[in-house]
């Protein structure tokens, strides 16, 4: 079997599903990463993510998760913004959710697409009396995709630590396929931010201890996904009105004027920016029932309220005290925490 060839078709058939950028490297491309994750570890920079820390092997070592492997296929699915995400953080009275958030959960949709690429290739392959086997991954594996995908000449990891590409901005997902197949390997991606350092100096929590280093405990996105329980109050003002994430360091990145536009329509916006009095009211049923399909669904209706509860404090609209007072006594510690502290800030904004 000619594996140039395939190695061309396949690219081709990943855009016809979809995907933005195919690159191809070998699961031994990174040796530097479980050193780097060890080293983030050990600093405790991980935070409650303790499953971090559980498959340090598998993660900094693709070879170790499936010995079998001969390429890593890596994928990138853009879900580029229409508008411009720090516009939401203006409007104090309403939630601001990251833009990956706004739409259906790319869990689903990316592995969808990886599997029917995958599917394609055992076939092909087959064709060519050549035995082939894959395993797909998104995101919820031990796989550390944004090494892996610099490896195979997708983009690289920026200041930001997040992966940037010159040709499609920052705004995208990635997918791997592992195969059994020796294909052609690609050139690894170089740096390219230069001197530029408009994603460190814009994070609201000073999340980067340097640049391409991430303290993930100080971080907006883990404080509101990741994070149990009451958030340090040395944070809780920092937050504004960021519910889901944040997309600071992403959404200043110069390279985004290359951004592309997303092809998949259901990565479009439906969450919008809903007002914060209306999420303070919903139980678990009415959390769960608005965020189906959301990737928003998996912190729970808890962790969400104690967010918006923050976003509640930090609005300076004492309309929202009586929102933050009915829920002083919920039966969740840290979402009767949030709404106290809540109550105090508003109180605070009025005297000031």
């Amino acid at each position: 079997m000619d594996l140039l060839a395939l190695k061309a078709r396949i690219a081709d058939r990943a855009t016809a599903e979809g995907f933005s950028a195919v690159g191809f490297c070998g699961p031994d491309a990174i040796p530097e990463a479980a050193g780097r994750l060890e080293a983030f570890v050990a600093a405790g920079r991980h935070g409650q993510m303790g499953w971090l820390a559980e498959r340090m092997g598998w993660r900094g070592n693709p070879v170790a998760l499936w010995p079998e492997a001969k390429t890593v296929i890596m994928l990138a699915e853009v879900y580029t913004p229409a508008g411009d995400p720090l516009a939401m953080l203006e409007a104090r009275g309403r939630a601001a959710v990251s833009c990956y958030a706004q739409g259906r959960d790319y869990h689903d949709l990316v592995k969808k697409r990886l599997k029917r690429v995958g599917r394609w290739l055992i076939d092909e392959a087959s064709k060519g009396s050549v035995p082939a086997e894959i395993k797909v991954f998104v995101d919820t594996a031990p796989v550390m995709e944004k090494p892996l995908a610099q490896a195979a000449g997708i983009g690289w990891q920026g200041k930001h630590t997040n992966l940037l590409s010159r040709d499609l901005g920052n705004w995208f997902f990635l997918g791997a396929i592992f195969t059994t197949l020796d294909l052609p390997k690609d050139m690894a991606e170089s740096d390219h931010c230069g001197s530029c350092r408009a994603c460190l100096d814009i994070c609201p929590t000073r999340a980067f201890p340097a640049p391409y280093e991430l303290d993930a405990r100080r971080c907006i996105s883990y404080l509101t996904i990741e994070h149990r329980g009451p958030v340090d109050e040395e944070f809780r003002a920092l937050l504004g009105n960021r519910i889901f994430g944040c997309d600071d360091c992403l959404a200043v990145c110069p390279w985004n004027k290359f951004a592309a536009r997303a092809r998949e329509t259901g990565y479009a916006a439906r969450v919008g920016a809903p007002p914060l009095a209306e999420l303070a009211g919903l139980d678990d049923a009415g959390f769960r029932a608005r965020f189906s399909g959301s990737p928003v669904k998996r912190i729970g209706r808890d962790r969400f309220v104690r967010n918006v509860l923050y976003a509640i404090g930090n609005s300076g609209d004492p309309a929202l005290a009586e929102t933050a007072r009915s829920l002083t006594g919920d039966p969740d510690a840290a979402v009767a925490d949030a709404a106290r502290w809540a109550l105090g800030r508003l109180a605070d904004s009025r005297q000031g």
